[in-house]
């Protein structure tokens, strides 16, 4: 059986993640989280309508109500789910291929899942047989809220004078970006808005922002910005081309809500794989930091426990947690224009001069069992490796949470040294716990 991930269900659709399973799911979600009225959207993968159908018919088996938005944003989804204080379902695999499709939850309110409540939902999925589908009709008006929101956030004429190019991941984004960034002035050139329920994700998008990057050059843009296919990640491209990853756009986020009186606590949140120039950077601003488990539930459950406003992932997951209840890729791209147009300098400028990136070397060791402790039962190795490093460098040895891998990265002042240590590390990993083939 499927289990729940860092960031919902997912599998291959229509086969591990078979219409059955998403229907028993439904149901499950609907017992734990209430069987008033649900909200479901999709993404744009040829098979959400029918998983959303199979969670529908789910939700209904408890006496649910069902109100279908159609396809729209997961954070559009989430702010519909804030705004009515309803539960609601995502039918999305975020940046996933086609193939791949997947279930996020979110309770009344616009929050995801906690722990606790996943495993109780796991606890009450039964099998069953082949569900009845039920017909969803889609409600062309669902962006309509979210788009208003995000337009009055500015003035009108924010971003006049800015040239933008959005890369839409041919996903969920590919209607209410573009709508929303021109209606408060910029110039737009729009790639990958052309959903065809196959093409998601494929060569685009947030993972794979190479065409992002030369139409930028091309079109003398003064910077991009990359959704994935459902738009809860954000990745940038300066004017020259040069990527911007999440790590570079928080710490932008940090000091411009700083700077403005914002930066609740003086703190942001990020996860252990936050390059440790993040780190650095932020403490020379005089900026706290607070690291998590990876996954952007567990920083925005930190986000909420602290109080602070802005929290994420270097993969380009963006909370604004005192304006959203989710990551948001579009909000996190409206606030880098305004902040770029507002300074008078170039993304490159304020990119470059924000934090230094060390090397990071990432390699995975195939393990026979799981080994949940791994920090602890590799500690005096992990300890020798640090203290070399003399405050220049960084170790993380965890777990996978989806494949039987053992992840370690390392992070120091050159790719030669933090390759050396990286692989000092698998061997022992192998020689500790019998196992081979590490990769990167």
């Amino acid at each position: 059986m499927l289990r729940f991930g860092t960031d919902g269900v997912r599998g291959v659709a229509l086969t591990e993640l078979s219409t059955q399973y998403v229907a028993s799911l439904g149901a499950a979600a609907a017992s734990a989280l209430g069987s008033g009225t649900w909200l479901i959207g999709v993404d744009t993968r040829e098979s959400s309508p029918t998983l959303a159908s199979a969670f529908a018919a789910g939700l209904q088996s408890q006496g649910a109500l069902v109100e279908f938005c159609g396809m729209l944003p997961t954070p559009a989804l989430a702010f519909l789910s804030m705004v009515r204080g309803l539960p609601a379902a995502m039918i999305t695999a975020s940046h996933n291929p086609y193939t791949d499709n997947g279930v996020k939850i979110f309770a009344a309110g616009g929050l995801k899942l906690n722990d606790e409540v996943e495993a109780t939902i796991e606890a009450l999925i039964t099998g069953s047989g082949d569900p009845q589908l039920v017909p969803l009709h889609d409600v062309p008006t669902s962006t309509d809220e979210y788009v208003d929101r995000l337009v009055s956030m500015f003035p009108l004429d924010a971003l006049v004078g800015v040239h933008v190019v959005l890369d839409c991941a041919n996903g969920a984004m590919s209607v209410v970006a573009p709508l929303v960034v021109a209606a408060l002035g910029a110039t737009v050139t729009v790639l990958h808005a052309s959903p065809n329920g196959v093409n998601i994700n494929a060569q685009c998008g947030a993972t794979h922002p190479a065409s992002l990057a030369a139409a930028v050059v091309r079109h003398g843009a003064d910077l991009g910005l990359a959704f994935d296919g459902d738009g809860d990640r954000l990745i940038a491209v300066d004017e020259h081309g040069k990527i911007v990853d999440g790590d570079r756009l928080i710490g932008l986020g940090a000091l411009h809500l700083r700077d403005q009186g914002l930066l609740r606590g003086n703190t942001v949140v990020v996860t252990q794989m936050s390059n440790l120039g993040f780190h650095l950077a932020m403490a020379t601003a005089g900026i706290d930091v607070v690291a998590t488990a990876v996954g952007d539930r567990y920083v925005l459950e930190a986000l909420a426990a602290g109080d602070f406003a802005l929290g994420g992932e270097q993969s380009g997951h963006i909370i604004y947690r005192h304006l959203a209840t989710t990551g948001d890729g579009l909000l996190a791209g409206l606030q880098l224009l305004h902040h770029v147009k507002g300074s008078g300098q170039r993304l490159s400028q304020l990119a470059d001069a924000v934090m230094t990136t060390y090397p990071q070397v990432l390699l995975n060791v195939r393990v026979s069992k799981k080994h949940p402790n791994i920090a602890d039962e590799l500690a005096v190795e992990i300890g020798t490796a640090e203290a070399a490093f003399n405050g220049n460098g960084r170790v993380l040895v965890r777990p996978s949470g989806t494949e039987p891998l053992i992840r370690v990265m390392v992070e120091a002042a050159t790719s030669d040294l933090a390759r050396s240590v990286a692989q000092d590390l698998c061997h022992a990993v192998e020689s500790r716990f019998g196992t081979k083939n590490s990769s990167v």
